[in-house]
Parts: structure tokens; sequence; C-alpha cells
């Protein structure tokens, strides 16, 4: 088989397929679809949606094939894409290209084909739309052009994918651009408990926050369909809308103050607020940015405190008028005192609620790794109480016991000699729990310096469910949909493990490529759904026909392996188990009111410990082993 032609843009070319996310994707109506015109219009049993990868042909969309990819030697669709024009080919055999390939040779052995290539905006071939017949057939010229339209519906689509996955990089490049000149005590900021809302120039609100609707008392839905001014206490309104005039003439490029909204109940709500515009590329006002802080609670207080002092001081006036200079005095430094303390108070206070309402754990140590802070989130993920962890040691808290000491010496290390690895960026680390169990977690820390001491602040997030999410991801990839035994992918991972095991414990590994026998037959008289129940039962077997430290897998179509490991004496030993799997898949299977009945061909290759073989060496000895039990006769077993 001649090696597949490689284009000259290969590597932009496979960026592009790679950036789109369609490769190993759910199916989509909108590829299966074309797939099920083509094979209806064209009458042919196999239409595909093939993108060309590194190494393999997958299979966006596919009809009347069991298999998801096929290695892209194999592939006529790597050639279909080096062609500007249709590649059509009416009988593989009598191409120099295909007459040898186990596609043609093998199963779903392919005659016709006719593929054409599916292109990016900028016109690079990611893959095909192509048409496959078991039979030679020649193309009519409407067939063709109709194979073409279909084609380019599916590049059109392709190209639209494309241009979103552009937007979403540069929108994604914005981001991380806004996010690395964003400061620690602005991040802290965002999270906290404030009412942000776009504004349009005649008032109505374009988008609010839940904490303004909270504040408000109104859903957003409800409060989209007023202004600003609607909700604005008359009192306040003129104030707000000469500040807001003066910010639209540039007069100032923003502008805050303290009024009043009316809520959804009719009472006042004293806010604080913060108003800035954005104009466009045109430099025409787009819309304003509100900060909304709900400042209700310091209102009240402060009229408490007011009326407090007016009391106390008509009292003092009453008493003598030697003592109102002094009174006078007094009350202003107390007056300069308290807004002092106001205004620190009010700082701790909103950095606290933004840390105790943030969705990550929030932890803060000293120099010596003592707990100083741990809010809400902590107390939940970990399961140690504030008041329990503060002032005890992290590293006694939710560090893992054989990480305690490389936690240790990195801290030590960075308080000697400003030598970290971790600070400022963000890690993956696992925690454990009060209860000993252990979780994954997102961490982020910061080092600060304040009053000559080194802090440290660090969020954690637990990743839990993202890394159950990752672990099935990895499960389907590497094991087959219908029959849940090891895929091809899942064979050449485990192989050569296998075979180092082998070359470690000095112990013989054999390796049985199978083919049944007769299975096209029942596929193209009982149908697909038989075949399934027939590969379903073939893998039951094979399990039930080997040990629990032997694998089954299935590379695709009706072929499969078994790898058996750690045996004894050899050949013998892997000629009995594979008599004993011969005579299992022989026996009648139940396909509702009737049955099919199969065989199989096994090829058997051994791997002895420091044999100078490759996986993909030991795949191709079993395989033609099992070619040769075909040629003479099926239904046998073959060693080479």
């Amino acid at each position: 088989m001649n090696h597949y032609p490689i284009p000259s843009d290969e590597s932009e070319r496979l960026n592009l397929l790679h950036a789109l996310n369609l490769l190993d994707t759910p199916d989509e109506p909108v590829f299966d679809r074309i797939t099920r015109l083509v094979a209806r219009i064209l009458n042919v049993p196999i239409a595909l949606v093939s993108l060309i990868d590194t190494d393999r042909q997958w299979f966006k969309s596919r009809v009347g094939l069991d298999v998801t990819e096929t290695p892209r030697e194999m592939a006529f669709c790597a050639h279909a894409i080096m062609q500007s024009e249709p590649m059509i080919v009416s009988d593989a055999t009598q191409d120099v290209r295909f007459k040898e390939n186990p596609l043609v040779t093998g199963n779903p052995n392919i005659r016709f084909y006719a593929g054409v290539p599916l292109r990016s905006t900028a016109g690079m071939a990611i893959g095909t739309l192509c048409a496959i017949d078991s039979t030679p057939r020649i193309l009519s010229d409407d067939e063709t052009n109709i194979l073409i339209d279909l084609a380019a519906l599916v590049s059109k689509e392709v190209q639209l994918r494309e241009t979103v996955s552009l937007s979403r990089d540069q929108v994604s490049r914005s981001t991380r651009a806004i996010e690395a000149v964003e400061a620690r005590f602005q991040t802290v900021f965002e999270r906290a408990g404030v009412g942000i809302a776009l504004v349009a120039p005649d008032g109505r609100w374009i988008s609010v926050n839940d904490e303004l609707c909270q504040t408000v008392g109104y859903k957003q839905e409800e409060l989209l369909n007023l202004t600003f001014q609607d909700i604005t206490h008359p009192d306040d309104l003129n104030t707000d809308l000469f500040l807001l005039q003066q910010l639209i003439e540039n007069k100032i490029d923003r502008y805050q103050l303290e009024k009043r909204y009316i809520n959804k109940s009719g009472d006042t709500v004293w806010i604080h607020l913060v108003v800035t515009k954005q104009m466009n590329k045109a430099g025409k006002l787009e819309y304003f940015v509100s900060i909304i802080k709900d400042i209700q609670a310091r209102k009240e207080a402060e009229a408490s405190l007011a009326e407090l002092r007016k009391t106390l001081e008509e009292r003092v006036e009453s008493r003598t008028r030697d003592l109102r200079l002094a009174n006078t005095m007094l009350s202003s430094a107390m007056e300069q005192q308290l807004q002092s303390e106001q205004a620190l108070q009010k700082r701790e206070a909103e950095l606290k609620m933004v840390i105790e309402n943030a969705n990550d754990a929030y932890v803060c140590i000293d120099h010596a790794g003592v707990i100083s802070a741990w809010n809400r989130q902590a107390e939940q993920t970990f399961g140690w109480s504030a008041q329990e962890a503060i002032g005890r040691r992290l590293d006694e808290m939710i560090i893992p016991p054989q990480m305690r000491e490389s936690h240790c010496n990195g801290m030590k290390r960075y308080l000697t000699t400003g030598e970290q690895h971790v600070l400022n960026q963000r890690i993956e680390l696992t925690a454990v729990r009060r209860s000993g169990e252990t979780l994954p977690v997102e961490v982020r820390v910061t080092a600060l310096e304040i009053d000559g001491k080194t802090i440290f602040s660090a969020f954690l997030h637990d990743i839990s469910e993202r890394k159950k999410a990752e672990a099935i991801r990895e499960h389907e990839a590497l094991h087959d949909s219908l029959t849940g035994l090891h895929n091809r992918r899942g064979l050449f991972n485990l192989l050569p493990l296998a075979m180092a095991r082998s070359n470690r414990n000095q112990s013989s590994l054999a390796l049985l490529f199978l083919d049944l026998d007769g299975f096209k037959q029942v596929n193209d008289t009982q149908g697909h759904d038989a075949g399934d129940i027939v590969l379903l039962e073939v893998a039951m077997r094979l399990k039930k026909s080997i040990r629990q430290t032997d694998t089954a897998s299935r590379l695709g179509g009706d072929e499969f392996t078994i790898v058996l490991e750690n045996i004894q004496c050899g050949i013998p030993d892997a000629t009995d188990v594979a008599q004993k799997i011969l005579q299992a898949i022989q026996l009648p299977i139940p396909i509702g009111s009737t049955t099919a009945n199969i065989g199989a061909s096994i090829g058997i290759a051994i791997h002895h410990p420091n044999d100078a073989n490759t996986a993909d060496q030991l795949v191709s000895r079993a395989d033609a082993a099992m070619y040769e039990a075909k040629r003479k006769g099926k239904s046998r077993v073959c060693m080479l």
C-alpha cells in the first residue's frame, strides 16, 4: 500500500481542523442529513463526512459504516484532499493507489469511491464528503454535480464554525489581556455584593445583575422594562440628570452621588452610585456603566447618630455658654475620628463580604503557615469550621501527609530566597477534607508584604466534577461504544505496557487477532441491528473465555484482539485459549426468533521477554497469521 500524500499547508490545515472542535464530537443533524441525502440520491451503501487528522481519518457523519475512524494511510480521502476537483475511483481494484488497500481487500470491500474536498474560508482542505460502494460503477455528470453541491453545503457549515471559532479566539485574547492588568484587589472587588448595570442613553436598563435586583426588589425581566428615572426618588432625579448631562457633554468623565431608589414595595433605598460612559468606535455614546451599592443601613445609622448628636448638643448648649467652644472642638474631633473609623470599617466590611460570599474557598496564612482567614466556602469544601481552622497550621488541615514536607520546604525557600514556582498562577493540587477524603483543587496563591511580614492569600476551587468528566471522556476515547471493549486506541495504549511487564517479569505474552467468519452475511441478510447483536454476544463470549488479567479489544468492524499476559507454556497455552474461543463463538447466537451461525479465524503472535519488536509489529504479525488462517479455510488458528 502506498503512503498517502501530504499537503503543502499540512501544519496550518491541522491547526485549523483542531481549532474547529469537530474531531471526536457527537453526531450532528446538520451533517447527518447530508450524508443520508448522498446515500439516498447516489444509491450507495456508505456515505461519509471524513476529517483528515494527523494519522487518521475520523468520520463526523457516517451512513453504512460502524467504525468512527481508520488510519490515514488507508484513507482514500487522504488522496482526495489533494485534488481541486472531485476524486472518482470507478474500480479500486484497478487503481494502483488502492488495489492493495485493506479497505479494498477486506471489509468493507471498497470498489467505487467518489470524494469532494471540504474547504475552509482560506481554501484549505480539512476532509471530504464521499460516497462508497462495494460494486464498481460510473458516476454521471448530474450525480457528480449533486455530490459537489452537497459538499459545498458541508463546507459552508465548516466555514461558519471557522468564523465563530475565530471570533471566540479574539474574545478569549481580549479577555486574557484584561485579566492580565487586573490587580488582586480589583478581582476581589468584582466579586463583592454590589449592583452592576448597563444603561442606555435614554435611561433604559440594558443589563442588570442579581445584586441590583435584590436591592430594588424587582426581577430582571421586570427591571428591564423600566428606566432608572422610573425608580429614582423625585427629589434626587434632577441632580442625577444634571450630572448625567455633564458626563454626556464631556465636562466630566465620571460622577458619583448618593441618592434614593424607590423599590418595588414603594420604600426608599439609599444607594451610592458611580457612573461612567462607554463610547463606540465612531466616538458616539453607546451606554452608561453604573455601579450601585446599597447604603441604606449606613444611612439609617448616620441618621440615628445625627439625631443623637443633635440631642447631645442641645443639652450641652443649655448648660453653659462657657463650655460651648470646648464642646464644639470636641465634637469636631469626634466627628473626624468617627468618619475615619467608618471608612475603615466600610473597607473591612466590603472585603469581608467579598471573601465570605466568594464561590471559591479562601484561605490566608501567615509566614509560619498558621491560618488567619477561612471563609464560608472553605468550611463547605473542607469540612472544618472557621473557628476550628483559624489558628492551626494549614499543612495539618488540608494538605495530604505525603505533600506536607514539600509544602513547608517551598514556603521556607520563598521566605529565604524569594524563589517560587506556584505564586500568581493557577495550578492543580490534591487537598484533603476533614473526613480524610482527597479532592482535586485549582489553586491561585498570592504573597503580600504587610508591616514587614509576608502573608499568603489563596483561592481554592473544587474541580472534582471537572475531573470526573475528563475521566469519562478518557474512558469513552479508549473504549468501543457498542461492546464496551477497548477500541483500537485503547489497545495501542495498553499493549506497550503489557509488553514492558512481560520484559520486566520475564514472562511471555500472546496476542490473538480474531476476524469473524460469516459476519458479513448476517449483516447483509438480517440487517445491521442483527450484526450489532452478534458483535455484543461475541464480546461477551470473549470476556468469559479469558482470565481477568487478559484484555479483549474490538479494533473495528468484526475484528477483535486478545492480549494474554503471563502465559507459562507460550504457544500451547495461547493455542488452548484460541481453541476455547473458537468453540465459544461457533455456538448459535439467538437473534429474535432466529439464530446466527458464525465462526472465526484467529492469528497468534507471541512476544517473549526482551524480544526486539514493537506493539505495531506484534499486531501486524498476529494480523498476518489471521489472514493465513482464512486462506487455509477459516474457522481455525494459525501462528506465524
